[in-house]
């Protein structure tokens, strides 16, 4: 089995005379952190979309796990689509129903488990997570940033995917919010074997988390390699959006030292 767990060549997407995505090519490899970076504007959230399958792009190819989804029909893309889970930016919940039914949301759909077997895996997916038995019965609105966090977290696991992707996890939460969100991003690569892929504009996360680090801008990979490699060897446009960000990466420590 490759390493490599997700590979894009080429990527080019065009929505009517714009082209969004201008030639991308990156590899993230299984059961890392690979973190797309980039400021407003840069293609994230489209390439994110074409990786999930949610996009078809103008041109390019997309391999998930060794397979190429390009050419897939919408049937076949159900099945790739299994083996994402996407924590969204927001959290993404549903606040018409409490905790336990938003987490529950994808086993209910998804697959025909009696409600002893659903109620006990988010029950344990709770516990892992840093929750209480009581926090089943909130609603998100009762729910602080973190913890809507930690309830979309997971929801994603639910159906035991592969790959876990990340919109802006650290986006709208304080700096000491956003530090305990990375470690969580780290405990579940650790605990699941997933592969974790990032997209973010928080420099100081990438430097505590990834693995790998992909600095996209206006639609192109700009750099590419581990954080460091981009403060340091990566080029003059690597640089300057590292220190426009204002972080001191030197003194970042990544998690787990």
């Amino acid at each position: 089995m490759s390493d490599d767990i997700v590979v894009v060549k080429n990527l080019r997407k065009q929505f009517g005379t714009q082209e969004v995505l201008k030639g991308i090519d990156f590899v993230a490899r299984r059961n890392e952190t690979t973190v797309i970076i980039g400021g407003s504007g840069a293609g994230k959230t489209t390439l994110l979309r074409h990786i999930v399958a949610l996009e078809k792009p103008t041109s390019g190819e997309i391999y998930i796990d060794g397979q190429n989804i390009v050419p897939l029909s919408e049937r076949q893309l159900n099945d790739i689509r299994r083996k994402f889970g996407v924590v969204y930016q927001y959290a993404a919940l549903l606040d018409s129903i409490n905790v336990f039914d938003n987490i529950a949301f994808p086993l209910v759909e998804h697959t025909k488990l009696k409600k002893s077997e659903i109620r006990d895996r988010v029950m344990e997916k709770l516990h892992i997570l840093g929750l209480d038995a009581s926090a089943a019965k909130k609603f998100p609105a009762e729910l602080s940033g973190g913890m809507r966090k930690r309830v979309g977290l997971a929801r994603a696991l639910m159906l035991e995917p592969k790959i876990l992707v990340y919109d802006e996890p650290t986006s709208g939460l304080d700096p000491l919010t956003s530090r305990l969100v990375d470690d969580l991003i780290e405990q579940m690569r650790e605990r699941f074997g997933v592969t974790s892929i990032v997209i973010s504009h928080d420099i100081a996360s990438c430097f505590r988390i990834a693995h790998k680090a992909v600095l996209l801008i206006n639609g192109q990979v700009a750099a590419c390699g581990s954080p460091r490699e981009l403060a340091t060897n990566a080029g003059e446009v690597a640089r300057e959006f590292i220190e426009k960000s204002g972080v001191n990466v030197n003194g970042i420590t990544p998690v787990g030292g």
